[in-house]
């Protein structure tokens, strides 16, 4: 039997057949319908694919919970807890009187997300005071809180299938307390705690998260998942002259995913 990826993240792959993504399922041809519906494995359905060829029974990479998961904080968040996966002390506020209930349970600073849809930290704010707080309410329904950790720097863990496959920390420059590569965050890979990178394991084991950049912060008891995200940078692939793309295919074709 075949195996189909839908677009070209498996370009490079020996063993698995690439077709174009097309948003409508009408707008592929028979032929292709065939393909993909007989197919063994599919990869890379996207969040528009994913739970329907879930639902029939057909394998996919990633797993149906990457694609529900990451990409909605309050999913996750709430996903990590019941997993027993330490986290940050954080909170979710939806409904009236937030501000009140805000400042009853956090002290300034703390952050504030966007809970839903953000990603390379443009979603992620230092409420320092008040007016702050009052900005930030005003671009969510739901107001998503977390304790400031005060560090300087992160770690991004990407695991695949079930591998850890890149591992670095995330610096942030002076001016800014983010750490993303996409926000100026620089890059080192020197001495990443073992124990992060084996929380970011449990988490993907126990969450069934199988292509996920985990971002972790060693905290005062030891390390934190702050979140994780399906769609992370290839910043730090590049910086380590690897290939996502050739990793990808490799992986594939030595069945690892």
């Amino acid at each position: 039997m075949t195996r189909i990826c839908l677009g070209t993240k498996l370009k490079d792959s020996r063993t698995v057949t690439s077709l174009p993504l097309r948003y409508c399922w009408e707008d592929y041809s028979t032929r292709e319908k065939k393909l993909i519906l007989g197919a063994e494995k599919i990869y890379f359905p996207t969040i528009h694919y994913a739970p329907a060829f879930f639902a029939i029974g057909k394998k996919i990479f990633p797993t149906l919970q990457s694609y529900l998961l990451l990409g909605n904080k309050i999913a996750q968040l709430q996903a990590f807890r019941a997993a027993n996966i330490p986290v940050p002390r954080t909170r979710i506020f939806p409904g009236r009187n937030r501000m009140e209930k805000i400042i009853d349970a956090f002290s300034f600073p703390f952050v504030a997300k966007i809970p839903v849809g953000a990603s390379r930290g443009l979603g992620v704010f230092l409420i320092e005071n008040e007016q702050d707080l009052r900005t930030y309410l005003n671009k969510v329904s739901v107001a998503y809180i977390q304790e400031y950790i005060r560090t300087d720097r992160d770690i991004r863990i990407v695991i695949i299938g079930n591998e850890p496959v890149l591992s670095y920390w995330k610096i942030g420059r002076g001016g800014t307390f983010k750490t993303n590569v996409a926000q100026g965050g620089e890059i080192d890979f020197d001495r990443v705690p073992e124990a992060a990178v084996e929380l970011a394991l449990l988490a993907a084991k126990r969450c069934s998260l199988d292509h996920a950049g985990f971002d972790v912060c060693m905290g005062p008891l030891g390390p934190v998942i702050f979140e994780a995200n399906i769609h992370f940078g290839r910043e730090g692939f590049k910086e380590a002259g690897v290939s996502y793309h050739h990793l990808l295919a490799k992986m594939a074709d030595s069945a690892r995913i």
